[in-house]
């Protein structure tokens, strides 16, 4: 008797459990995208009084209903976002300064309309700008590239083949001795062609304390800075700035000669610094700040960092795939 009814209560709080625990299943079983269609990478772009620049977002699900994300500006690295809050279409989320030159936080608004945001935000002089943007692209490949021809993307006579970022600051790219040369920091090289899926062999040295970056289509910046014998970071040498962490440093000393390895199909990334292989088939999540734009889908230069410190490279090499 006492066993029969102990079976027959067992069996109806079995039956509350698993009832229970099959309806949350349900619920967290559905697309991310379904349960919160902000949820996922996009592509930003902020127009400001001089001008539009590239920003990025993405949205993640946190639990069954917190959305948190990340966030990339003009310019820095990507930070955390706490919470984005999202209801009837309209989204708001706000990051505190990083490299900004002011003291209160970034706050952004916006809705979303299709697979497209448009909102608003203000820039550091408090003016208010509108911002759109849309779903970054996968970038998947459904068959490793066939390499090309290799290019010599230096040389070693004039700046043939580049041109600097911005016409309004003074550009301090030569060659001198063979060597492509950043003499007076203060503008951004990037070629004039554009390619898509490639490998890059590049050659360089830098004085102490400098600091440089070569882009990967303009968009993703593979760090170069003097770290030596400190411990590896995504903003460090040989980081995908503010995203991919190196398994090691493999920096030299300032003053020496190094070389770095890159290969970019999509978004799957490999770095080899100085024979070592820190960065191996990861994925770049979205644009890194200081981006030429953000139409990631797109063809794009290799754009040398000049504004920061001096660099030198004796050596730039690019295979293309096809």
């Amino acid at each position: 008797m006492f066993a029969t009814r102990f079976c027959v209560r067992w069996t109806f709080a079995a039956a509350l459990i698993l009832g229970s625990a099959t309806a949350f299943a349900g619920d967290d079983e559905k697309p991310a995208k379904q349960r919160a269609p902000i949820v996922g990478r996009w592509d930003m772009n902020v127009q400001s009084p001089e001008g539009a620049y590239p920003s990025w977002l993405e949205v993640r699900l946190s639990g069954y209903t917190t959305l948190v994300g990340s966030f990339v500006g003009q310019f820095g690295s990507a930070r955390p976002l706490a919470r984005v809050e999202f209801e009837n279409g309209r989204v708001r989320f706000s990051v505190p300064p990083q490299w900004e030159r002011r003291k209160d936080d970034l706050r952004f608004e916006g809705r979303l309309e299709g697979d497209a945001l448009h909102g608003e935000t203000t820039d550091e002089k408090g003016r208010r700008v509108t911002w759109t943007a849309r779903r970054a692209p996968a970038l998947k490949r459904s068959q490793p590239p066939r390499w090309g021809e290799s290019i010599e993307l230096i040389n070693g006579k004039d700046l043939s083949g580049w041109k600097p970022r911005s016409g309004e600051g003074k550009n301090g790219w030569i060659v001198q001795d063979s060597l492509l040369v950043n003499a007076t920091p203060g503008n951004d090289l990037a070629t004039e062609r554009k390619f898509l899926d490639f490998k890059l062999h590049a050659e360089f040295r830098y004085p102490r304390r400098s600091n440089s970056g070569i882009y990967l289509r303009g968009r993703y910046e593979v760090q170069i800075e003097d770290n030596y014998g400190e411990e590896a970071d995504r903003h460090k040498i040989g980081g995908i700035y503010g995203f991919l962490t190196p398994s090691v440093n493999a920096g030299k000393k300032a003053g020496e000669w190094q070389n770095v390895e890159v290969t970019l199909v999509g978004r799957v990334v490999t770095v080899v610094l100085n024979g070592e292989r820190v960065i191996d088939r990861q994925t770049i999540p979205g644009v890194t700040g200081g981006a030429l734009d953000s139409d990631e889908g797109a063809p794009g230069p290799i754009l040398l960092q000049g504004d920061h410190g001096p660099i030198e490279f004796r050596r730039l090499t690019l295979t293309p795939g096809n």
